[in-house]
């Protein structure tokens, strides 16, 4: 898994990531989402490194990374935070700019990063997510039936106390689909209690600091400054909730493009080289705006 890559524990000011670096070339940061660690990209990063280097890192509160301390606001799990994490972790690594690419729960991190430090992100990928305000501020009848975790997660004690009965049964998940090394550092990730603990921390700074954040830009009309790239997957549920997702990304990207692909949620694991191809194509461009 990740032939060629560096796997370190990297201490920066305010957490410690288990950072996988590897390949040469413009920088590429690669952000995982729940409850998945850095490994889900494992089929992927190679196909970026012969012309990227690649930084693939457990964000704060899942995998082996550092958990925040717990405070009412959720302010350590928020996306802010996470995205200080990510702009300090490539200054650490020598790069000043880079892209970056965050699935899933990834995706509103990488997303911050790119709202909060226009000077460092070249281009913004987001997979399998819109920005949380849109998320929460389109919520109904059809989304709470079907994303109704984001409300449980929210809770305080009862998920992590659900989830540890039997974590296997909760995430399902499997070596076939996976990758067998993939899968055993994703497995000892969800049956970690600390780790289950940082992850549920996420969801609950998605339902206050971090849709306040997006509500802050919105009001301010800030916009991203770089060219975004938004990727779903078809059989997941995006376009059943969102109609067209472009239309949902379109206010806050003034230089976005994107399409579904066919695969399931994990597309990372599912349809790798589709994805890497993809990406590869994004990150040639110059930004259009």
């Amino acid at each position: 898994m990740f032939e060629g890559f560096h796997l370190e524990m990297v201490e920066l000011p305010k957490a410690t990531l288990r950072v996988r670096h590897g390949g040469d070339g413009s920088p590429v940061l690669l952000l995982h989402g729940h409850p998945r660690t850095h490994a889900t990209w494992h089929r992927v990063a190679p196909l970026l490194a012969g012309s990227h280097t690649v930084v693939c890192p457990d964000l704060r509160g899942f995998g082996r990374s550092s958990k925040p301390a717990d405070t009412p606001d959720h302010a350590g799990s928020s996306k802010r935070a996470k995205a200080g994490d990510c702009i300090a972790l490539m200054h650490h690594l020598g790069f000043e700019r880079f892209a970056i690419v965050g699935h899933d729960r990834g995706s509103y991190t990488a997303f911050r990063a790119a709202m909060d430090h226009p000077q460092a992100i070249t281009h913004l990928a987001v997979l399998d997510g819109v920005p949380i305000a849109e998320a929460l501020g389109r919520c109904n009848a059809r989304f709470a039936q079907s994303w109704w975790h984001w409300f449980f997660y929210g809770q305080p004690d009862k998920p992590e106390r659900a989830i540890l009965t039997d974590p296997d049964v909760w995430y399902g998940g499997s070596p076939q689909e996976m990758g067998s090394e993939a899968y055993a550092d994703y497995r000892a990730a969800i049956h970690d209690p600390d780790t289950v603990h940082g992850m549920m921390e996420d969801y609950r700074a998605g339902l206050g600091i971090d849709r306040e954040h997006d509500e802050a830009d919105r009001r301010a009309e800030r916009t991203i400054a770089c060219p975004t790239l938004a990727l779903w997957s078809q059989r997941d549920d995006l376009e059943a909730l969102y109609g067209d997702v472009l239309a949902v990304w379109r206010p806050w990207a003034p230089d976005l493009s994107g399409r579904g692909l066919d695969c399931g949620h994990h597309m990372a694991e599912e349809a790798p080289a589709e994805l890497a191809r993809e990406l590869l194509t994004f990150l040639a461009l110059q930004g259009r705006t």
